[in-house]
């Protein structure tokens, strides 16, 4: 459960709050505060001044223009995935904002801010269509593009950032507005997370795909050099309609792992083919002659099965991640990773991975999330005895990586501790510039995530 740390607050001022808003206000002393807020993410030591659990946008924008009016932030919790810790902040949870409707003709899913990727992909499987969605569909649609998206088919259908048509969304000063593409405040929500504004619902055009070629392969930690090599090599000459990333995993000896990779370190092959599988069978051939797999688990899959290519854990845990964007993968590359990061480590990460991110990602113009050809990605346990140990590994895995870098993080890798070394690494300059410009405007008292992410100061 996430942990919670009480601080005073003046009963009048959430007096006032409850009689703002039609949905529930939780202080430091009630016990359903915990309850409301905990997520995914175990990690986050949450000291609110106070929760609301809003029911539509006139509650965000009611507790927007309370904690305005009190110099306190404001920050967002939905599905709690996220590794951020809330202190002195109105948390504003939109657990309750759970419209999600499909209009097949349009070929567009309105979802609110509260949704997950699995019920979007479950309403939209019955036309034939789904979203572009991340490694998991247990995460927040919001969240996901909000801070751009990268997911497993992202070679062919690009950033889930692209994807969006419209939304709505309160500002920093409580105002509730529409936005579209040609607004910069819609760019500056599609990649720039909470800095800029609440996204309170989102429209999103979905994509054609009934079924897929792909899933997991695992092989064994000796074959790591030989794997992870030839993936390389392999990887380059894919067509966009194959998206595949490679992940050196510790798999801890835990019940619900699968018996052959309990307690084990393997290196895991993630393969999503959008073709038939006599082709996929061909595309996936020379990987599988490298070495023989530990267990493979690549078939052809409804599109709602998603999650089986990265296999992303189901249940809630305290976690860290941190990463960065890469221009090139090389041989060189790879020997400095398995010199860092190899099976031969003792490490606190359980996984350590590289992906392609590029291909359609590279052509979309919508928004500022960051983008480039591949990225680096670590994933690790943020235990109380581990706290002190796991950034600095983490950011030593991806700094070995950099001269590779493309100077850039993707948004939903950013930790609090990666944010704090290198402040506004999610954007390049210009889209940094013009995202803080926009800020600026829409949240002058710099009560939302603009703080959080580095592009303001307070």
């Amino acid at each position: 459960m996430t942990q919670l740390v009480t601080r005073p607050v003046a009963a009048a001022d959430l007096t006032d709050l409850r009689h703002a808003v039609s949905g529930p206000v939780w202080d430091p002393g009630d016990v359903g505060m915990v309850a409301e807020i905990a997520g995914f993410n175990l990690a986050p030591v949450h000291e609110p001044v106070g929760v609301v659990g809003a029911t539509d946008a006139a509650d965000v924008a009611a507790a927007v223009r309370w904690a305005r009016a009190r110099g306190v932030g404001v920050a967002v919790v939905a599905t709690g995935h996220a590794d951020f810790s809330h202190r002195g902040t109105l948390i504003v949870s939109t657990k309750r904002l759970d419209r999600c409707d499909v209009d097949p003709a349009a070929r567009t899913v309105t979802v609110g801010a509260g949704v997950k990727w699995a019920r979007v992909v479950e309403a939209a499987a019955p036309y034939g269509l789904t979203g572009v969605t991340g490694s998991s569909t247990d995460v927040g649609v919001v969240g996901f593009c909000s801070g751009g998206g990268v997911g497993p088919m992202i070679r062919r259908f690009g950033l889930g950032s692209d994807r969006v048509r419209a939304m709505q969304v309160v500002t920093g000063e409580g105002e509730v507005r529409e936005v579209g593409p040609g607004d910069e405040l819609f760019d500056a929500l599609l990649g720039g997370k909470d800095a800029a504004g609440l996204v309170v619902e989102m429209t999103l055009e979905l994509v054609e795909l009934t079924r897929f070629y792909g899933g997991a392969i695992f092989f064994d930690a000796a074959d790591a050099p030989a794997v992870l090599h030839a993936w390389r090599d392999w990887q380059a000459g894919l067509t966009e309609n194959t998206t595949t990333s490679v992940a050196i995993l510790r798999m801890p000896d835990v019940e619900g792992a699968p018996p052959p990779l309990r307690g084990r370190t393997v290196v895991h092959l993630r393969v999503a083919h959008l073709g038939p599988e006599i082709e996929g069978l061909e595309v996936l051939a020379p990987m599988r002659r490298v070495a023989t797999p530990v267990l493979d688990m690549v078939d052809v899959l409804p599109a709602a099965a998603v999650d089986a290519v990265h296999c992303d854990p189901t249940d809630p845990m305290p976690s860290w991640i941190t990463g960065g964007f890469l221009t090139e993968i090389t041989h060189d590359t790879i020997d400095t990773l398995l010199e860092v990061a190899g099976p031969a480590h003792e490490l606190p990460a359980v996984v350590v991975e590289l992906r392609q991110t590029g291909g359609a990602a590279l052509r979309g113009t919508q928004g500022v999330a960051a983008r480039a050809p591949y990225c680096v990605g670590v994933v690790a346990p943020m235990v109380p005895e581990l706290a002190g140990i796991v950034p600095a590994v983490g950011h030593g895995i991806v700094d070995a990586l950099g001269p590779w870098s493309a100077g850039t993080v993707p948004a939903n890798y950013a930790s609090p501790q990666t944010l704090a070394v290198r402040p506004g690494a999610c954007w390049t300059d210009d889209d940094r510039a013009r995202l803080t410009a926009v800020v600026t405007r829409t949240d002058p008292d710099a009560v939302l995530g603009g703080r959080r992410l580095g592009l303001r100061s307070r």
